[in-house]
């Protein structure tokens, strides 16, 4: 590993730190990479990565030059940075994180720093500097957590995008669901507008109350865009400006329907701020869009493995909600969560109303010291099934995959993506 990717990595022991000082300084040092772009900013609990992940691929498809920034990896650092449709190559990555070391160093050593930036503050900076040096005109950014206090949240964006509020990292964005949307809609900008999914009553009406605050237009996508399924899986897309017709969404499941959503709106305020956007380049992009690891399916020696990095009981549910739909039964669950997680909420969410789904649960030990222990796990397992499931207890995940193997049947991987990882570099 390049010794400024280690030292990047080094920064991890730091933990999580929020605010916006210690970014805004490191950015400032460096010339403002940030502000060499136009950008797009999407936060939410779930639902995030995916539309970042739709409006960089629409974007590309309409010959604009963009760049995507997503946290955490599955596997390699690279995979957070993503420009022209491709990760960035590790000899780019280890230039720029070399000159954020080094401004770093010298930002601490004159006490402009009063300590080291943490590991995301840093790799949010390098996205910026490797963004600047690709002379990108786009560049999507994904949230890390919250928003309000994200090191992502000293952009100035053409458009905001919140595309969901439920329960998550509330040890970090408070207790309900109005504190948390404070958080996240902290990064309302005055006069930039801002889309929103699908979102409770009580975070809605925090999310107006801080835009007509600020002066910010709020876009709700589904009264702007209607995304409406046809008998073939396709969809047919229906907006102010666009009409698009048998749409093969390139992301599996009914939630991706309501990212789209987010998406096209996101898309259609892009193109009122001038920014060229066709109809055709938004059915490409919704066909081609690749997101990793959200319900993505592999083959074990002749055995169907999906993996979904569902990782909160929002998510499981809408996990849950794909399996219901493609009629999925006698199934092995291949489960590993973090201990800080509402673990009985997501396990309730794949297991609790559905025991005639599965065939066994295999409970293991996502890597991390903050994995919630196998054994753990399976105990909340049984309850949330009644001990109508069978439940095995398999620390190792590549075992607990292989394990899941000898069952014989169409295996689903949940829980974490800390674990979905591992497996997937594994199935690859």
């Amino acid at each position: 590993m390049d010794d400024a990717i280690a030292w990047l990595f080094s920064l991890e022991r730091l933990g999580m730190k929020f605010g916006l000082e210690q970014i805004a300084r490191l950015a400032a040092a460096l010339g403002h990479p940030e502000r060499a772009f136009q950008s797009i900013h999407i936060a939410g609990t779930n639902g995030k990565g995916s539309v970042t992940a739709m409006v960089d691929a629409v974007l590309g498809a309409a010959g604009h030059r963009s760049a995507r920034y997503t946290s955490p990896h599955l596997v390699r650092l690279e995979e957070r940075f993503v420009i022209l449709g491709r990760e960035v190559e590790t000899p780019a990555l280890a230039s720029a994180a070399a000159r954020v070391r080094d401004v770093t160093g010298r930002l601490v050593a004159d006490g402009t720093l009063e300590a080291l930036p943490t590991f995301f503050e840093c790799t949010t900076a390098v996205a910026f500097e490797l963004f600047r040096r690709s002379a990108v005109d786009l560049a999507v950014l994904e949230v890390g957590l919250g928003g309000r206090l994200d090191a992502t949240n000293i952009v100035t964006p053409a458009v905001s995008a919140i595309t969901s509020i439920d329960f998550d990292h509330q040890a970090q964005l408070g207790s309900s669901i109005a504190d948390i949307a404070a958080e996240k809609a902290g990064i309302i900008k005055p006069g930039v507008p801002v889309v929103c999914g699908a979102l409770p009553e009580a975070a809605a009406a925090i999310v107006r109350a801080v835009a007509a605050r600020v002066g910010a237009p709020v876009i709700v996508a589904s009264e702007r865009v209607s995304v409406t399924p046809r008998p073939d899986a396709a969809v047919d897309i229906q907006t102010t400006d666009w009409t698009l017709p048998a749409v093969a969404l390139g992301l599996e499941g009914a939630h991706q329907r309501q990212n789209a959503a987010v998406a096209v709106a996101v898309l259609e305020a892009l193109t009122h701020a001038g920014v060229a956007v066709s109809a055709d380049a938004v059915s490409a992009g919704l066909t081609t869009v690749r997101w990793p690891a959200r319900i993505e399916h592999f083959d074990l020696n002749g055995i169907r493995v999906t993996l979904d990095a569902a990782h909160n009981p929002a998510g499981a549910a809408a996990l849950a909600s794909y399996l219901e739909d493609a009629g999925g039964r006698d199934l092995t669950l291949v489960f590993g969560a973090m201990r800080d997680k509402d673990v009985a909420g997501m396990l309730d969410a794949l297991v609790g109303a559905a025991t005639d789904r599965w065939g066994s649960i295999v409970c293991t030990t996502a890597p991390g010291e903050r994995a919630l222990a196998a054994d753990q796990l399976a105990a909340l397992a049984l309850g949330a099934s009644g001990g109508r499931v069978p439940v095995e207890t398999v620390p190792d995940p590549a075992a607990a995959l292989l394990r899941a193997r000898q069952r014989g049947r169409p295996i689903v991987a949940a829980g974490s993506i800390f674990l979905i990882g591992p497996l997937r570099d594994i199935l690859r």
